[in-house]
């Protein structure tokens, strides 16, 4: 009974240190670059349907 005691609280330390390392990790050299451009806009379109203007 105390090796299935021993041998769950290992597995908890195992997947608790997992879990902490996976989260100090996440992130890293995956930020999206920099863009140069502009973003895309509407511009001169018209911001309410064709059918609302037809009344």
């Amino acid at each position: 009974m105390e090796t299935i005691g021993v041998a769950l609280i290992v597995l908890l330390l195992v997947i608790l240190s997992a879990t902490i390392a996976a989260l100090l990790r996440d992130g890293r050299g995956h930020t999206p670059p920099e863009r140069s451009e502009r973003d895309w806009a509407a511009l001169d379109l018209p911001s309410i349907s064709y059918t609302l203007r037809n009344y």
